[in-house]
C-alpha cells in the first residue's frame, strides 16, 4: 500500500507545476483522494478533494480550499491509479511540502514533495 508524490520543484511566482500522485497496492478508485500542504511552522491544511468512483476516467466530484479556487485543478485517473494537482498562478503562500492521501476502509499517505514559489 503506497502513494507517492512527484512534480514539485522551484518555480517563479505566477508560474504553474503539476504534481502527480502514483499509487500501488490498493484499488484507486474506490479511494476519496485528497492533496493536503504544509508550511514551514503551519499546520498541515486541506486543499482540494475527489471522490472516489468515475469509471476508468476518474471523474469525481471536486472540493478546494478558498485560498485555491480557481487556480487549481484535482483530477484523477483510475486506470493509471494516479492523482494529479494542476497548479497555476503559483504565489509564493502556496510554498509547502504537498501530500497526497486516500482515505476509505484506511488513510494512506504519501511521504510529501517540495512546492517551493519564489523569485
Amino acid at each position: 500500500v503506497q502513494l507517492v508524490e512527484s512534480g514539485g520543484g522551484l518555480v517563479q511566482p505566477g508560474g504553474s507545476l503539476r504534481l502527480s500522485c502514483a499509487a500501488s497496492g490498493f484499488i484507486f478508485s474506490n479511494y476519496i483522494m485528497s492533496w493536503y500542504r504544509q508550511a514551514p511552522g503551519k499546520e498541515r491544511e486541506l486543499v482540494a478533494t475527489i471522490t472516489s468512483g468515475g469509471g476508468t476516467s476518474g471523474g469525481g466530484t471536486t472540493d478546494y480550499a478558498d485560498s485555491v479556487k480557481g487556480r487549481f485543478t484535482i483530477s484523477r485517473d483510475n486506470a493509471k491509479s494516479t492523482m494529479y494537482l494542476q497548479m497555476n498562478s503559483l504565489k509564493a503562500e502556496d510554498t509547502a511540502v504537498y501530500y497526497c492521501n486516500g482515505r476509505y476502509t484506511i488513510h494512506i499517505w504519501g511521504q510529501g514533495t517540495q512546492v517551493t514559489v519564489s523569485s
